[in-house]
């Protein structure tokens, strides 16, 4: 199998061209210091233009900076179906009303759709929304939004001590993509359709007041450093930017990630893949099962509890290793999940894109 080469990213921030508080530099700034290659802003129903680009300075302080868009109907009451939109290369807010046709027109112009925060709750004693995806007769989207840092943030926000103890200790609380967000995406892959996966932090920088009490919830830097996306590309970067926004496009167009938790140990180097007859494939790839596939699961450094998911079931589960392998004899979607202990409880680590077996 080709080598692959690894970037790291997050693809859900904010400025104040909508509701965030740092600018493009800021951001980039704040994101070579947390150690991502790439950040996409996708700030509330603008596509802000003239910001992409490479920043930083010197060889090993680079970092690829994209605009994308988030786009919402802001007429809707209540309030549901943003959607994350890369490389469409224009203005779509026009078109938030009505979702099909928002997609449609970023499918024209070449872009990338995915259901932002699908599965919300709403945290009524902050005045806070769910914003769930609720308009499901759509198709020709990309993906999903799996694990948004700050959606799970709001499930915790069920009394003002808890807030409080949420805002100051996070990392205790934050442990994975809600069980029904899973249970939504395996659902579409059972229904046949090839659904990738990222995540993001869905960060705002905003300070928050409660009483006398003050801060901002949360630094993006420290978002940065917790729930992001990894890509995996046959080419490496080479400090072009036109090259390199592609490589990176395509690799979120082809499910070629996984989305991780990186605060509780790295996850670079997780790899999944998958070899049969003259034939191999990693995640986002599919492959023909003639004679049967073999499936090869590696975890980055450190052992951790692993499930292997075939349409929604899990067909492995081990725990203490950090390498498997499983013999496939069935067509379906496999994907893997990955726990680790960290500040004393079971916390999701590493969700795969899948890979599909196919007749």
């Amino acid at each position: 199998m080709q080598s692959l080469h690894e970037y790291v990213g997050n693809m859900h921030v904010h400025t104040p061209y909508s509701d965030g508080e740092a600018f493009h530099a800021e951001i980039a700034r704040l994101a070579i210091a947390a150690g991502l290659d790439f950040v996409i802003v996708t700030d509330h129903n603008v596509w802000v233009q003239g910001v992409e680009g490479y920043y930083g300075e010197g060889a090993t302080q680079q970092l690829l900076l994209l605009s994308g868009e988030e786009v919402h109907d802001q007429q809707r009451d209540p309030q549901a179906n943003h959607l994350l939109i890369y490389g469409a290369e224009r203005e779509l807010a026009r078109y938030a009303a009505n979702p099909q046709t928002l997609i449609d027109e970023s499918n024209a112009s070449n872009g990338l759709t995915f259901l932002a925060h699908p599965v919300e709750v709403a945290a009524p004693l902050f005045h806070e929304d769910a914003l769930s995806w609720v308009s499901w007769d759509i198709d020709g989207y990309t993906g999903i939004e799996l694990w948004n840092y700050m959606s799970e943030f709001k499930r915790y926000l069920t009394s003002r001590v808890k807030a409080i103890q949420a805002a100051f200790k996070p990392e205790k609380f934050i442990s994975g993509p809600f069980e029904e967000t899973l249970a939504l995406w395996d659902n579409l892959l059972k229904e046949g359709k090839q659904v990738s996966v990222i995540g993001g932090a869905d960060a705002h920088g905003t300070t928050y007041s409660m009483g006398p009490v003050s801060r901002v919830i949360f630094p993006y830097e420290y978002l940065f450093r917790c729930v992001n996306t990894h890509i995996l590309t046959t080419q490496p970067m080479n400090g072009d930017f036109e090259h390199d926004k592609r490589l990176v496009l395509r690799a979120l167009k082809d499910g070629q990630a996984f989305v991780a938790y990186d605060l509780p140990a790295p996850t670079r180097g997780f790899r999944f893949s998958a070899q049969g007859l003259n034939a191999s494939a990693t995640v986002g790839g599919s492959i023909r099962l003639r004679h049967g596939v073999t499936l090869q699961i590696a975890l980055p450094g450190r052992p951790a509890e692993m499930r292997l998911i075939k349409n929604g079931e899990p067909v492995l589960t081990e725990a203490g290793g950090t390498h498997w392998t499983y013999i496939a004899d069935e067509i379906g979607a496999y994907r893997v999940e990955a726990y680790t202990e960290f500040m004393g409880a079971r916390r999701g680590w590493i969700f795969s894109n899948p890979i599909y077996i196919l007749e």
